[in-house]
C-alpha cells in the first residue's frame, strides 16, 4: 500500500455547498490534492509552503 492509498483525505468545506468537490490529504512532506468526482484521475502533490499560499490566495 501506497502512502497515497492510506493518506486521510478530507473534503474542503467549501467546496461542500458550491459543489466543487475539491479533497486534500497531509502527506510525509508534502500536501496531496484531489478531485473528489475524479479520484481515479490521479493526484497533485504540493509542499507545505504551496499548499499555504493556496489557501491564502483563495481565501482572499
Amino acid at each position: 500500500m501506497t502512502e497515497i492509498d492510506s493518506a486521510l483525505w478530507r473534503t474542503a468545506s467549501y467546496s461542500i455547498d458550491n459543489n466543487g468537490c475539491v479533497e486534500a490529504a497531509p502527506l510525509a512532506t508534502k500536501t496531496g490534492v484531489r478531485d473528489t468526482k475524479n479520484r481515479s484521475h490521479g493526484h497533485l502533490e504540493i509542499t507545505p509552503a504551496a499548499w499555504t499560499e493556496l489557501v491564502r490566495a483563495l481565501k482572499g
